[in-house]
């Protein structure tokens, strides 16, 4: 582990150092200090809420504390249920309680059993056992070269298919998973990159307005970055971790995290309209509204057949979560189309669940949920006693994708690696925490 981690942030390092010293990159940095001063001494700054505004959020230890537990992911699921009216199996509603039961399982119960080595005041100078920390300046140099990877990408992208997707939706479907997949690499960039000016801002670097305004260019960057691409999912998991890193860094009030919130709600709504629209697939007097719930309603629609197919034991027996790698013919969601409607130029989204039914049946359902609980309650135990930047960052990351893909699953690969990385993260604390030698 320590030999691998030498050797990317020896590469990643130099690759910044260099990137950093052309013109390009100097003029850039130049004009967003200068944005960032004339931000910091502008009038209008200080018709901006202060910290106490609605300070009535403050008196809630749930809100100040414990919004983005694990147990949120089964908190989305169930708003996700709700908005679907139509009504669901009596056997997918014992599937359901199994995953939450199974989920609450691991996050909440599971991580009591670990790490409890660890010393009340985690920095103590005797401390034998700690938790593995990271030099932030390797994690920055790791993140700028995932945004630049991403912002490479999204060009190559664009010139692939001769315009922009924002602009034209046809060229949406015309862009090459080879090419946009690594401009996805900008969203663990940027929050690699947050945790560093986070790390700052605790040591006193950089002021508290300095590293809000440069988390609030991070997102900006992200969010145009995917955008350009007409991709919704993306801007959703940019904007979520980016609050999510931001309230455990306590730089946000909650009453920001809640305005970020529903913007987000607003936002999943807004794009979801304006695309349907776009592509013929509503008419200008149908409801904002009824969009989601009709996506909804089709949602859950498909994981009932998942599930009847599926049995107890699963139909494909892994081949799903498989068909998740490059070169395979089908794509996961394409694999849920054709085992629904036999159609396999569609994309269908299975919900979190709809995967683990498919491969594994209920069985499946019971690990694969308590494995995910069990991964991010090691998180949320791990920022809750280092308060460590980079591990806020990673935590950040699975739990948001977690979140979206309540909807979506946890199907691509880029996002599956996040989480088989990260849970090594987690494993070598564990091991360190009984005190095994990592090596």
């Amino acid at each position: 582990m320590s030999l691998i981690y030498s050797i990317t942030s020896t590469i990643t390092r130099d690759i910044e150092d260099i990137i950093r010293k052309s013109f390009l990159f100097t003029l850039i940095f130049n004009i967003f200090e200068f944005i960032e001063k004339e931000w910091i001494n502008s009038y209008f700054r200080s018709l901006y809420p202060s910290e106490n505004f609605l300070s009535i959020f403050k008196k809630s230890k749930i809100l100040k504390e414990e919004i983005f537990s694990p147990l949120i992911v089964l908190v989305t699921f169930t708003l996700f249920l709700l908005l679907a009216t139509d009504p669901i199996s009596r056997d997918l509603q014992i599937v359901l309680i199994i995953a939450f039961v199974s989920f609450f399982i691991g996050s909440i119960i599971f991580p009591r059993f670990i790490l409890n080595n660890q010393n009340e005041e985690f920095n103590k100078p005797d401390k034998k056992n700690k938790i593995p920390l990271f030099d932030t300046k390797d994690i920055y140099s790791l993140g700028f070269c995932l945004t630049l990877i991403g912002i490479i990408f999204l060009f190559i992208s664009i010139a692939s298919v001769g315009g922009l997707p924002i602009l034209k939706s046809s060229l949406r479907y015309s862009l090459k998973p080879i090419f946009t997949m690594p401009v996805f690499l900008v969203i663990p960039g940027i929050g690699l990159i947050a945790s560093h000016r986070l790390n700052q801002y605790k040591n006193g670097e950089i002021s508290r307005i300095q590293v809000r305004f440069r988390f609030l260019v991070l997102t900006f960057i992200g969010i145009i970055t995917v955008l350009t691409l007409e991709y919704r999912t993306p801007i959703i998991a940019i904007l979520l971790m980016m609050i999510i890193i931001a309230y455990y860094g306590e730089i946000l009030s909650v009453w920001e995290v809640i305005l970020g919130a529903l913007i987000g709600v607003c936002a999943i709504m807004g794009i979801g309209y304006l695309r349907s629209l776009n592509e013929l697939a509503i008419s200008a007097n149908t409801s904002i509204f009824s969009t989601l719930e009709t996506r909804a309603n089709f949602t859950m629609h498909v994981l009932n057949l998942l599930n009847q197919i599926s049995g107890n034991f699963g139909l494909l027996h892994g081949k799903m979560i498989a068909s998740s790698m490059p070169g395979s013919p089908l794509g996961p969601r394409m694999l849920v189309g054709k085992l629904i409607a036999w159609r396999t130029e569609v994309t269908v989204t299975p919900t979190l669940i709809g995967q683990m039914l498919v491969d594994f049946g209920k069985i499946g359902v019971a690990l694969e949920m308590c494995l995910l609980g069990f991964i991010l309650g090691t998180g949320y135990k791990i920022i809750k006693i280092t308060k460590d930047s980079f591990y806020i960052a990673i935590y950040s990351l699975i739990l948001t994708y977690s979140i979206v893909g309540v909807e979506t699953g946890i199907l691509d690969i880029q996002i599956l690696f996040y989480f088989f990385i990260i849970s090594f993260i987690y494993l070598a604390a564990i091991l360190k925490d009984k005190g095994i030698k990592i090596y």
